[in-house]
């Protein structure tokens, strides 16, 4: 969508910014802890202080937030800039804050390697900025209860049959059930496919709720 719609050197910089590291935090980050990516945008573009323009790895933009997500590598970042870059790169992250934009920064060896822990900082921030929508839902029921549990405890998305083999559940009723959780959002879709949900995940907010007890 992105490549489709940017031209000149917004479309030369998504081609040639956007490496290894930042696929890496889109598979084993990102799409792991909301399954979708909606409201992302890859090297966004943003005026900085001097009227120039500068690239944010990935900015989500979503309602009033402005999130700025920014995946740095230790031998780029630390080893092969000069003081000056060095000392330009903090004055650019502080006029971000000025003009509004919240920020995260994962650095590569954390995403590659610890890719779970940058997967729950990412729900911790933005169950605290969407949370009090979720404060609205409905009491959940044993059951539900129960499978936000199960895929909590599990780490990973589950399927209708995953339902049915923990839970002894006609392949209807788990389906069903998956389906309300979905629309209270307590459930998001995971890889879903032309006809059918296949299979689901813990919305972020109920995700950071567990995470903190």
């Amino acid at each position: 969508m992105h490549y489709g719609k940017r031209k000149g050197e917004r479309l030369r910089r998504l081609k040639e910014g956007h490496g290894h590291a930042e696929h890496l935090f889109l598979l084993q980050v990102w799409w792991k802890a909301l399954g979708d990516f909606k409201h992302l945008h890859p090297e966004y573009e943003v005026k900085d202080f001097r009227d120039g323009t500068r690239f944010i790895d990935f900015a989500y933009l979503r309602h009033s937030l402005k999130l700025a997500i920014e995946i740095d590598g230790y031998n780029t970042h630390a080893n092969t800039i000069s003081r000056s870059q060095f000392s330009d790169q903090l004055v650019r992250q502080n006029h971000l804050v000025i003009d509004g934009w919240k920020i995260l920064r994962f650095s590569y060896d954390d995403v590659k390697n610890r890719p779970r822990m940058c997967e729950q900082i990412l729900l911790q921030f933005l169950g605290k900025y969407f949370g009090e929508q979720q404060e609205q839902l409905v009491e959940l029921s044993y059951v539900e209860k129960e499978i936000c549990r199960f895929t909590f405890i599990a780490g990973k998305s589950i399927s209708p049959r995953d339902v049915s083999n923990v839970f002894r559940f006609e392949a209807k009723k788990s389906r069903r059930i998956l389906q309300e959780m979905l629309a209270k959002q307590l459930l998001i879709s995971v890889g879903a496919g032309q006809q059918r949900i296949k299979r689901y995940g813990l919305h972020p907010t109920v995700a950071n709720r567990m995470v903190n007890g």
